[in-house]
């Protein structure tokens, strides 16, 4: 425990901080909360806590705040813990998976408020483009069992025994990141704003880096979900997921399949605006503007997204 830190990052998470802290405290040597200019009463909250709390006086997005959390401590193992996850078990299986040559991450099972672990969301292998098209056409909620989705999501995994596995994406919500391996990355890739896909492109320049990631069944947390996100208005949601979605095809991708997935979300984005309203078209209309960007190598301009 004594070489374990917890990192938290809140953005107006007032009703789920205080649980989620009440179950982290303990479990390591140093917990840290670092608060993206939040308007509700999540200061409050955490002040009520002995634990250390970090004020940005606006948000920073998660990266930036998860690589501020990391600045701030000197633990070897960190543990990025979403203020809407609370502590079912210790910290000590996450560590020993961790503590293993040639491991940089590994992410804990994660329990739903149907009391069912999140298959599909706990642990993933990294996107592929064509799993990325088929989510922007809406393939994937048309035909939810496609071999593609299948895959992209585990699904073809066996995670209900003990041991861990070895897979390519643990989630963001309930992960432990090796210091050292923070570092040789350089952290986060702060571009990624204000959230999405800054995990995933992490995991990815992991692997790229010849390291290893494992989901860990014995380190358990109950997880809501989307908490702040549902506080966001669908416009902005919208654009800054097909951003950040657009910022990772554009580091991670070659040309041609970076074009496709372009395309994918131009024709995605028309689909949707079909029928809608002027503030929804002008959304998808910005969405595409981004996409036409990305097409012809210019990365996304996060400020375009806000």
């Amino acid at each position: 425990m004594n070489d374990i830190a917890i990192v938290i990052v809140t953005y107006n998470s007032g009703e789920e901080i205080g649980h989620c802290l009440d179950s982290a405290l303990g479990s390591a040597s140093e917990i840290v909360v670092i608060d993206n200019s939040s308007s509700d009463q999540t200061v409050s909250e955490v002040e009520r806590r002995n634990v250390r709390l970090i004020r940005n006086a606006e948000n920073r997005g998660f990266a930036a705040a998860v690589n501020q959390g990391f600045r701030s401590i000197s633990s070897e193992y960190v543990v990025l813990l979403n203020p809407d996850a609370i502590l079912r078990s210790g910290l000590e299986d996450l560590r020993q998976q961790c503590s293993l040559p040639g491991v940089g991450a590994a992410g804990g099972k994660t329990i739903g408020n149907d009391g069912q672990s999140q298959a599909g969301w706990m642990a993933r292998r990294l996107p592929t483009p064509v799993a990325l098209c088929f989510e922007v056409l809406g393939i994937n909620r048309l035909w939810p069992r496609n071999p593609v989705n299948w895959r992209f999501r585990c699904y073809d995994l066996s995670l209900t025994e003990m041991t861990p596995v070895e897979i390519d994406q643990p989630a963001g919500a309930f992960v432990m990141i090796r210091r050292d391996a923070w570092e040789r990355l350089g952290g986060f890739d702060e571009g990624f704003y204000p959230l999405w896909f800054e995990d995933v492109d992490f995991c990815c320049r992991l692997k790229k880096a010849g390291l290893k990631l494992f989901h860990v069944p014995a380190a358990v947390a109950d997880h809501a979900g989307a908490h702040s996100i549902r506080k966001l208005p669908l416009g902005l949601r919208e654009i800054y997921w097909y951003g950040s979605l657009l910022r990772y095809a554009s580091k991670h991708f070659n040309p041609l399949a970076r074009r496709l997935v372009c395309s994918s979300v131009v024709t995605g984005s028309l689909i949707r605006a079909v029928g809608r309203g002027w503030k929804d078209v002008a959304v998808y209309w910005k969405i595409i503007g981004v996409a036409r960007n990305v097409f012809v190598s210019r990365q996304p301009d996060p400020e375009s997204f806000s």
